[in-house]
């Protein structure tokens, strides 16, 4: 298979008071469609850093990194952006949804941003498969964090545009209780399953990571690659 993410030798650091502070150091890696990846390590090893690099939010320092085949470290912020929005979703700890909007609106908003046909339609498909047609005139504030979280990844999956789609999830069960964070996990790698969709996961969560087909464990800007989760992760079985 063609790899659908290839970083190679990236570092990144940033100015202190004290000098250059690196935050990722030599980090290469290469991921192929449908592969799922779960990015573990304590907090402050630079996984979010690097999570932000992958998915063309920032440039590195040194290194080269592709992104669906084309080269996001020689792209403008206006080329990468347009890269995210055809080929890249998100799903944040927080959500991120819009108050103001309710489920189905908040899901709907990358189509219409982008002016698309059928952004209802799809909307309420993507809605109802993550089993929320029933809260599609709800605000966010009228949904508990398990349908919020669910609501985020319908939007995440309903944005996608092309084949070589990647997900990029920061600590996506990392506010929801347990049965509600085990629900979010199952729904996540079906909807990856039936989209054909690339994984690129940030967790504490041992079940979460175990399910991944890719570990990378990541100390202090540093990165060891393999195929199972770590014991070095420390990872709990479960949220608290």
């Amino acid at each position: 298979m063609s790899a659908i993410l290839t970083a190679e030798n990236l570092y990144h650091r940033v100015p202190t008071s004290e000098g250059p502070l690196t935050l990722l150091n030599n980090i290469s890696l290469q991921l192929a469609r449908g592969e799922s990846l779960a990015v573990t390590g304590a907090s402050g090893s630079g996984k979010s850093t690097l999570l932000g690099l992958l998915a063309g939010l920032d440039k590195p320092s040194e290194g080269r990194i592709w992104l669906a085949g084309e080269e996001i470290t020689a792209m403008d912020e206006e080329r990468r952006a347009a890269l995210r929005a055809r080929c890249v979703g998100f799903v944040f700890q927080t959500f991120q949804l819009l108050p103001g909007l309710t489920a189905l609106e908040n899901v709907m908003l990358p189509s219409e941003l982008r002016g698309e046909r059928g952004a209802d339609r799809r909307a309420q498909e993507f809605l109802s498969r993550v089993g929320l047609e029933h809260r599609l005139r709800h605000y966010p504030r009228q949904l508990s964090g398990g349908e919020q979280q669910r609501v985020a990844l319908a939007r995440a999956f309903a944005s996608f545009v092309a084949d070589d789609a990647i997900l990029f999830a920061d600590e996506p069960t990392g506010s929801l209780d347990a049965g509600n964070g085990a629900k979010v996990i199952d729904l996540l790698f079906r909807l990856n399953a039936e989209s054909s969709t690339t994984l690129v996961l940030i967790t504490h969560e041992r079940r979460l990571a175990e399910r991944c087909t890719r570990h990378l464990y990541m100390a202090a800007g540093c990165a060891e690659h393999g195929t199972s989760v770590p014991d070095k992760s420390n990872l709990p079985e479960e949220s608290a």
